[in-house]
């Protein structure tokens, strides 16, 4: 895949996700608000335990993408990639092989064929995907501890609560009228929770620019939102960055909806304004849909079949409805790429060492952590079976980056330094499983035991 022959859809779901989570200290803070702006409307607005107010430090260990939470049985789970259970916890604590035996056995878990197809959600389990609501896996899992202990629960109902919870503090009115926990606190200590994007992120925008290519900012958060983000990590002159910025693009709808379901319009002080029959010219919009988005992209660059290649960091909604609905190419941003040791092959195609970026070569600067009480992201044993090797399996997390998918980077800033004409290697049915990670791919995942760390 070659950067100067695409044309480059930089996404944040959350502008600023793909720039702050990259400091360790920042993601505990930014954990912990996101995690006390659902507490606390559920302690004042909805009676629960005043405990769930108290988070010790260590707690957020429980946050790991890719646990599905049956919303009914208060159960979280860490699917292999067959369907199968490979960890699970009720609540926070964490269940032994024994009890996932005769839980679970080892059958495919009962709502995988649903979840798997579309990478879903429903009323019977939500899939958490994205560091944005992962802190809410935590408080849900408390919630579960604490309904256990007043009362010997069948089935669970506090799902409506959470949902309220979170459409308090992030409908698309609260950031201007203050509402909730979050956005107040955000608006007034920005410094706090969010990074200054890197030079080098900033100079390769404008060299993609430079180059003719069509740049656009795709977010699902409110443009005042936005704003206040890009501002802040990109600088005041953000909008000279990008060609085009949609906001409150309700993603993943964004790439399923047709135009007349989801219909662009037009912002002024913040206001939607009325539905627009189609796109016409770049600009700043909200809502719409990658129908209306591609005819426009085809005017602007004169080709019948414009290429855009999207990058994202969830794949519920980024990748996924981005290759499924739209076949674009698609760039996971993936940090659990920071947290298994990065190991390069010893025999692989490289390119010339004035081609190689930031990472290759170089020590990976960027502190991750990996949870104790879920393990890998990519891998893991089937449970009963720890002691034996060949029990070692890919999680679904890890074949969906795989199969939708372009290539998997850690951040934006391991391509950065990289030519606009660099060949990356691209995940494939025709290549190895572990061809599209750059720089390099996850231990875990090598099969082949001579490897080298990265220094």
């Amino acid at each position: 895949m070659q950067l100067s022959s695409i044309y480059l859809s930089p996404n944040t779901v959350c502008p600023f996700r793909q720039h702050v989570l990259s400091n360790h200290t920042t993601r505990i803070l930014l954990g912990q608000l996101i995690y006390d702006s659902f507490a606390q409307y559920l302690v004042t607005e909805k009676g629960y335990d005043e405990d769930l107010l108290t988070l010790a430090p260590d707690s957020l260990d429980f946050c790991c993408k890719g646990l599905v939470l049956d919303i009914e049985e208060g159960n979280f789970l860490k699917l292999a990639e067959d369907g199968t259970v490979l960890r699970a916890s009720h609540g926070t604590k964490s269940m032994t092989s024994e009890e996932l035996l005769e839980t679970f056995g080892r059958r495919e878990w009962k709502h995988f064929n649903t979840i798997s197809g579309m990478i879903s959600r429903s009323a019977q389990y939500y899939l958490y995907d994205n560091y944005f609501d992962l802190p809410g896996a935590l408080l849900c899992a408390r919630v579960v501890d604490s309904l256990d202990q007043h009362d010997d629960q069948k089935k669970y109902d506090f799902w409506k609560d959470m949902v309220a919870a979170i459409q308090h503090n992030y409908k698309i009115s609260a950031f201007k009228e203050d509402c909730g926990t979050y956005f107040p606190e955000v608006k007034n200590h920005p410094d706090k929770y969010l990074q200054r994007c890197p030079e080098s992120v900033k100079k390769w925008l404008k060299q993609l620019k430079s180059a003719g290519k069509i740049l656009l900012l795709i977010t699902s958060s409110h443009s005042d939102y936005c704003r206040l983000l890009c501002e802040h990590i990109l600088g005041n002159d953000f909008e000279e960055y990008f060609d085009i910025v949609i906001t409150n693009a309700l993603k993943p709808g964004f790439f399923s909806h047709t135009p007349n379901q989801r219909p662009f319009r037009t912002l002024e002080n913040d206001e939607e304004q009325e539905a627009l029959l189609s796109l016409d010219k770049p600009g700043w919009y909200s809502q719409g849909n990658a129908i209306q988005l591609y005819e426009l992209l085809k005017k602007m660059t004169g080709k019948l079949d414009p290429k855009v290649v999207y990058f994202g960091d969830s794949m519920h909604s980024d990748i996924f409805p981005a290759r499924h609905y739209s076949n674009w190419e698609t760039v996971f941003i993936l940090e659990e790429l920071l947290g298994d040791k990065v190991t390069v092959p010893v025999e692989t195609e490289s390119e010339p060492l004035e081609k190689k970026g930031k990472y290759e070569g170089h020590q990976l600067k960027a502190p991750y952590f990996v949870s104790k009480q879920w393990g890998s992201f990519f891998v893991d044993r089937l449970p009963g079976l720890e002691n034996a090797e060949e029990t070692l399996v890919r999680t679904w997390s890890c074949r969906c980056i795989t199969t939708y998918s372009t290539i998997a980077i850690p951040s934006l800033e391991a391509i950065a330094d990289l030519p606009l004409d660099y060949r990356f290697a691209r995940f494939s049915s025709n290549s190895s499983a572990t061809a599209g990670y750059y720089p390099s791919p996850p231990r875990a995942l090598l099969s082949n035991e001579e490897s080298v760390t990265m220094k």
